[in-house]
């Protein structure tokens, strides 16, 4: 499955109701707000990198890290910074889409 977050992780708790319902083989898409979940060095951070060693995949979109302001230096080693295609592309490989509110 395809998990998509879209919410801040530091002013909702999507990112981390995602995570404890991926399991081994997902993957986890950050777009808009929910590109603050990629950052190192955050409260969340851990937590992504625990789910990471879970064999859960992350990815996030690098127009809305740049639209924030955020250089891709500072995502977690492990992620993908993908694009509108990549973002297709993963829709397109997962059976299943769930949008986390």
């Amino acid at each position: 499955m395809l998990h998509i977050v879209n919410k801040s992780p530091l002013e909702r708790n999507a990112l981390e109701s995602c995570i404890k319902h991926a399991v081994k083989g997902s993957a986890v898409l950050l777009i808009e707000d929910g590109v603050y979940g990629a950052m190192q060095g955050t409260s969340k951070a851990s937590m992504v990198e625990t789910a990471m060693k879970e064999d859960i995949s992350f990815y996030v979109m690098g127009a809305d890290l740049k639209a924030r302001g955020i250089d891709e230096a500072r995502v977690i080693d492990g992620m993908t910074v993908t694009d509108y295609n990549g973002f297709v592309d993963l829709v397109a490989e997962y059976d299943k889409t769930q949008s986390w509110l």
